[in-house]
């Protein structure tokens, strides 16, 4: 066996990569600004901060790769080569290698890539190996084993790496030695592979799953969640922009404020505590933890200024930090100050009234704040826009980051009394670089929280976009402990469990939920329906677009669900619970006839499986229609009630009419167990009515009395068949 003799030491150094001085960006085809860095192969750091159409929810530090963390230089230089031919594969010094990936990857994907090569080879380095035609097999599996746990900066043991990241590690290892002959200094000998002929999927251990994996929220958690971030936008935004223009008038806007040449701090400072004085304007309040702050580094708690908020006052000169050394020179100033207008928290000392969420009376609409809170609720309100909109739009983590302050295009007439609203935007995922124009079709709710968005975003810190960052975790904490406090029980809104959110999770949530519930509510005054009809209808238009995406994410879920929903019910006929309503004894005889061929298809005692039972009750299942309180199984438009009481309007329809469905005479209409309580709370509204009405209304009394005795004929028959019963 031969191996590939690789220069190491004085001779490594001196070896020339064939890349050598190639600007990076343009052997890759990336465009750049032309102010822009402009990356060169033996630069120690690539800054690709310049590049043109990076999608803006790509972090900045994962905009630049830096190689000086790598500890043995020659590996800096291979590291440099293996990125480089990652990036521009068309080069003609990869276009040789006959292993080489021909497809080139991402910025966000060699940033992992190197950060995962960089763990590898300075783990080599500790190990003592300075050369890869060192490497075995047990070094891999050895840095496998180690790279199965994830540990703290103590080196603590905290859970197991995700089978993804495993893969990441393994596929880095692996990917070396499909460009040995590239390298100009080092490399694995030319017979060795990393883990045979087996792939990295299989090393990690990775277990193939089909259909989306992403769990939906809960509905107990999807409603509050979104109710509360429409009563923000709805009812506390008009104030919170209100308050925002405010802050902004806080700080002095003159000439210099941001330039070096600027008055002495001294002078603004005095000017800013005089301010207070001649307006006998309390001084801002710190919070609580700054005072403990303080506290803990040594103040006496008599000292007047201890509860003096000097970032407030800081922010009246236009500066962004108040420092401890300038205390001393101003602290008689500003215990004058304090004694002669005292302190208060300065923002919504006088806050306007607001119904509460749950309908309870008027509060104001905020208690009184300093400087630091009105940020933050500032923020709140921000993060609220970004989850209204993931939730209604279904748009992606991509997607919402590029919508701009002008998103919102003119609303469209469409006949009497019909607008459709739309936002444009740029659909990133598996589009080229820099992504391609779309829209969206919404539902005012979402158009208007677009609108929303863009008056509190910051013009010059966003950039022109609405979100300056989509970080969702820690801006959902803030949210999240704001509603579950004092402040969301004293607006009225509805404690949202604590349990893991983000983006993707309600995405995926609008598809499931739109999937299951179609006629029921998704939050507070939005109907699934409209989503359902807005959604469909973008896709019509542009079925390219990304809402071609969530249709198709929402029609899986649709039909999967249907199919779930049919096996259940042919489950529940087998345990002897059978379906009510005028469609039951069809519905009967069809799991009769399953069943029958059940039980002839194989031979005795042996149980079938689900898959058989779903192939059997797929044609089933694909006619089954969801409705609030029935199931309509509509094999035959003939018999349809809705589609006979629509008359000529419903010629040539192929479903139903659920908004107009009477399920207790219709003959394709099945009742379940799970219907029950919207029978039974019709009902119990309907007593309610009728015992309110007068005697001069007997005819809505006779009417109501007619409907109340469907409905408890219906529960009857729910209770007999079904066994819901007392």
């Amino acid at each position: 066996m031969t191996t590939m003799h690789r220069p190491t030491g004085l001779a490594a150094a001196y070896s020339r990569s064939v890349f050598r001085g190639e600007d990076v960006c343009a052997a890759a085809g990336l465009p750049v600004h032309g102010a822009g860095p402009h990356p060169h192969f033996d630069d120690t750091i690539w800054d690709f901060t310049g590049v043109i159409g990076l999608p803006r929810y790509l972090a900045r530090y994962a905009r630049i790769l830096s190689f000086a963390e790598i500890l043995n230089p020659q590996w800096r230089e291979l590291a440099k080569e293996f990125i480089f031919a990652r990036l521009a594969p068309d080069h003609p010094a990869v276009r040789e290698l006959a292993h080489a990936y021909r497809t080139p990857v991402l910025i966000a994907t060699v940033h992992g890539r190197l950060t995962v090569l960089t763990g590898w080879l300075n783990w080599l380095t500790e190990q003592g190996v300075d050369n890869l035609g060192e490497v075995t097999q047990q070094h891999c599996a050895a840095y496998l084993e180690l790279r199965k746990k994830v540990r703290d900066k103590h080196g603590i043991v905290i859970r197991d790496s995700s089978p993804g990241y495993r893969m990441d590690v393994v596929a880095v290892i692996q990917e070396l030695g499909y460009y040995t002959e590239l390298f100009s200094a080092d490399g694995y000998v030319s017979a060795f592979r990393p883990w045979g002929r087996r792939t990295a999927y299989s090393v990690a251990g990775m277990v193939r799953r089909t259909g989306n994996t992403t769990p939906p929220l809960s509905n107990d958690v999807f409603q509050p969640l979104v109710a509360a971030a429409l009563y923000v936008v709805e009812v506390l935004a008009p104030h919170v922009m209100e308050l925002q223009q405010q802050l902004q008038e806080m700080v002095p806007n003159r000439p210099g404020r941001n330039n070096r040449e600027r008055s002495d701090w001294r002078v603004e400072v005095a000017q800013a505590i005089d301010r207070h004085i001649q307006e006998s304007d309390p001084l801002d309040v710190a919070l609580d933890h700054v005072v403990a702050e303080r506290l803990a580094g040594g103040w006496d708690p008599d000292d007047p200024l201890l509860r003096v908020n000097l970032i407030s006052l800081a922010h009246e000169t236009g500066r962004h930090a108040f420092h401890y050394t300038w205390l001393p020179t101003v602290r008689g100033h500003l215990e004058k100050a304090v004694r002669e207008v005292g302190l208060a928290k300065r923002w919504g000392r006088m806050a306007a009234l607001v119904e509460r969420a749950d309908g309870r009376g008027s509060v104001p609409w905020t208690l009184p704040m300093n400087t630091t809170e009105a940020r933050l609720q500032l923020s709140r309100a921000r993060t609220a826009c970004l989850i209204a909109l993931a939730a209604l739009t279904g748009m992606r983590k991509s997607e919402l980051a590029e919508l701009t302050h002008d998103c919102r295009l003119p609303p469209e007439q469409l006949g009497e009394g019909r607008l459709r609203y739309r936002l444009k935007g740029k659909v990133i995922k598996g589009r080229k670089l820099g992504g391609e124009h779309d829209q969206w079709v919404t539902i005012k709710q979402a158009y208007e929280t677009a609108g929303v968005a863009a008056s509190l975003a910051d013009p010059v810190k966003n950039a022109g976009h609405l979100f300056k960052s989509l970080s969702f975790f820690t801006p959902y904490e803030w949210f999240l402990t704001w509603v579950n406090g004092a402040e969301g029980r004293r607006l009225g809104l509805a404690p949202i469990p604590e349990v893991p959110v983000s983006l993707r999770m309600l995405r995926r949530t609008l598809a499931v939920e739109m999937a299951h519930r179609p006629g029921g509510l998704l939050a507070a005054k939005i109907h699934l329906k409209h989503i359902s009809v807005v959604t469909t209808e973008g896709y019509a238009d542009r079925p390219g677009g990304a809402q071609s995406v969530l249709m198709a994410e929402f029609g899986q879920e649709e039909r999967e669900h249907k199919m779930r929903v049919a096996l259940d019910a042919f489950h529940d006929y087998q345990n002897g619970i059978r379906p009510a309503g005028p469609g039951a004894s069809d519905l009967l005889d069809f799991f009769a006839f399953v069943d029958e061929q059940l039980d002839s298809s194989g031979a005795p005692n042996i149980k079938r499986s689900d898959q058989e039972v779903t192939n059997l009750l797929a044609k089933r299942a694909k006619a089954l229609h969801l409705g609030p309180a029935n199931y309509c199984w509509f094999l035959d438009p003939s018999k349809a009630l809705c589609l006979k009481l629509a008359g000529g309007h419903a010629r040539g329809a192929t479903e139903p009419l659920i908004g107009m469905c009477d399920s207790a005479r219709c003959p394709q209409a099945t009742h379940h167990a799970g219907h029950r309580p919207v029978w039974a709370a019709s009902a119990a509204s309907k007593k309610v009515f009728i015992a309110t009405i007068g005697r001069a209304q007997r005819t809505e009394k006779t009417r109501l009395t007619k409907e109340l005795a469907r409905d408890e004929r219906v529960l009857a028959e729910i209770d007999a068949h079904c066994g819901t019963g007392a």
